[in-house]
């Protein structure tokens, strides 16, 4: 009995012993994201598979495994939160609240695999007030959604040039093969911002515009920015562009 209840005291503290940067890791929703991009880079090999010889197919799909395996990438991501985020407390308490629950919710709902199948051929035009709109304008300022949907883009192609290079030496050295890629990343950038608006009308359309004006200042406040330049840093070391796969560390 004794041992029961020790146990039961040890379940009931243990989250107050968790490290503040893996809760914020967890309760932000990053394991969910990762799975969903894991989601999007399947799809991506399967459109490959047609196209290319089956030897480099088969070294496509290795590199992957290797490059995008789970544990790699929430190691490789988390370390880079706790280095650039000196104190998780003020992200952590906005991801726990109601709103923050609704905004990460709202988030993976988007990158879910079934409504990124959905959205394939581009979101629906949203329309909005001017007061929404403006709320909206601010937000896409704040949050480095453009960076981030760039980071993701060039991972997934670089897989596939990484794999090239890997299969015949010398033909992409030097990191030749991530150079071209990391060279389109302003262009993709360009892209995504050209409909950024749109896209965030979309994907937080269930918030209201209170809970949208909160979420912005939380964007635009110290605390966020400090959140947002961590989690951008995180989400390049995760899916390592511009490194080969070859030389990352597991």
């Amino acid at each position: 009995m004794r041992r029961l209840l020790f146990s039961l005291l040890m379940f009931c503290v243990l989250p107050a012993w968790a490290d503040g940067h893996d809760q914020l890791y967890k309760v932000a929703g990053w394991p969910e994201q990762r799975a969903h991009f894991n989601d999007a880079l399947s799809a991506a090999q399967q459109r490959y598979q047609s196209s290319l010889p089956p030897a480099v197919y088969q070294a496509l799909v290795n590199n992957s495994n290797q490059r995008f395996a789970s544990n790699a990438v929430d190691q490789r991501a988390e370390a880079q939160l706790r280095k650039n985020l000196a104190d998780p407390k003020p992200a952590l308490a906005f991801f726990q609240s109601p709103l923050g629950k609704k905004i990460v919710a709202a988030e993976l709902l988007a990158t879910r695999r079934d409504q990124l199948a959905k959205n394939a051929k581009g979101l629906p035009k949203m329309t909005a007030s001017d007061s929404r709109l403006l709320i909206i304008g601010h937000l896409a300022q704040a949050l480095p959604a453009r960076e981030a949907g760039a980071e993701v883009s060039l991972a997934i192609a670089g897989v596939a040039a990484d794999s090239l290079s890997s299969m015949i030496p010398g033909l992409l050295g030097g990191g030749q093969a991530q150079g071209m890629l990391n060279g389109q990343r302003q262009r993709l950038m360009d892209q995504i911002g050209s409909d950024l608006n749109n896209t965030l009308l979309y994907v937080y359309r269930d918030l209201s515009d209170e809970e949208l004006e909160e979420f912005a200042t939380f964007a635009e406040s110290a605390e966020g920015k400090a959140y947002y330049q961590a989690a951008l840093a995180a989400i390049r070391a995760g899916l390592a562009v511009g490194q080969s796969t070859s030389n990352l560390s597991q």
